[in-house]
């Protein structure tokens, strides 16, 4: 049976049966001088505001990833020294709290997955120098272990998606050179594959967003070059697609989410120079528009995470 989120349709992908309201969440990254900003997204009518209280410090490079309904995470990055601050946001009210447990090492570049309901994972990232680390955390209290299995290479400047439910998949990035490698961590045993069928091209600064239950995404990036490539895996199989209609622009270090069973977004990040601008792709065709309020602000190397109700 497809994950609840593949089916929502009408009021469910705006608001849940206790009036929670759906949104999506860019924090983070920098203008040119780092910022603490998170930027919230609703989903019923894609309009935006900024949250009273940001990040608890500013800092680009982080990762995002979120417990659906319930709370989002944004974790290490960089401060001007590493961080291992994992910060949460309850969907609740937007209330932030900072974990006594952070990551198993102050790094940044590490990337977020989850599966929803039962843990989230931060991989990958530069610490002194990349690493292969995948520190879990459990949602029930947020306890933290690292994986015995980490990522297949050493990596940074990834991006990760998830199947909530099934599996979680990280694109590694960087790892001294650009990569096609997807990793594939099954949720039941934590246990990691690598897709036979990687990227449509080696690249980094790519960004990852997902339609639980159905298909993940990857979008945009650089091969030394910039890129509007968006690839898409099907999750019944892990067959790759590339979209017709890639991002609006070539971009890097941008930041994904997504109200899974109705649409995607991506920040795209730099261009040449930091943009503002989001772009949205609807799942029910991968047709892509640009949002009419991008970002607060013009900024590259944030993250992205979502409330999307029950996965």
């Amino acid at each position: 049976m497809a994950p609840l989120g593949a089916a929502k349709v009408g009021l469910f992908a705006a608001a849940g049966a206790s009036g929670m309201a759906y949104a999506g969440y860019f924090g983070g990254g920098t203008t040119g001088s780092l910022v603490d900003t998170v930027d919230k997204f609703a989903f019923s009518d894609d309009s935006r505001t900024t949250l009273g209280t940001g990040l608890s410090s500013a800092r680009q490079y982080v990762g995002g990833m979120a417990n659906s309904g319930t709370a989002g995470y944004f974790g290490g990055g960089y401060t001007g020294s590493n961080s291992s601050t994992v910060d949460k946001f309850a969907f609740s009210d937007d209330s932030r709290t900072t974990l006594g447990t952070g990551l198993s090492s102050a790094r940044w570049t590490t990337v977020g997955m989850a599966n929803s309901g039962t843990a989230g994972y931060f991989g990958g990232g530069y610490a002194a120098t990349y690493v292969d680390t995948v520190d879990k955390f459990a949602f029930s209290n947020d306890s933290r272990t690292t994986l015995g299995t980490g990522l297949s290479t050493a990596s940074n400047n990834g991006a990760g998606m998830a199947n909530s439910g099934t599996a979680g998949y990280i694109a590694c990035g960087y790892t001294g050179s650009g990569v096609d490698t997807v990793d594939k961590f099954a949720f039941s045993d934590d246990s990691r594959t690598t897709l036979g069928t990687g990227l449509s091209s080696s690249r980094w600064s790519t960004s990852g967003m997902a339609n639980s239950g159905t298909a993940g995404y990857f979008g945009g990036g650089t091969t030394g070059s910039l890129v509007d490539t968006v690839d898409k895996f099907a999750f019944s199989d892990d067959s790759r697609t590339t979209l017709g209609t890639g991002l609006s622009s070539a971009s890097r270090s941008g930041a994904g989410m997504a109200n899974s069973g109705t649409a995607g977004y991506i920040a795209l990040g730099d261009t040449g120079s930091t943009v503002d601008t989001v772009d949205k792709f609807a799942f029910s065709d991968d047709s892509r528009t640009t949002l009419g309020t991008g970002l607060s602000s013009a900024r590259e190397s944030g993250a992205g995470m979502a409330n999307s109700g029950t996965l």
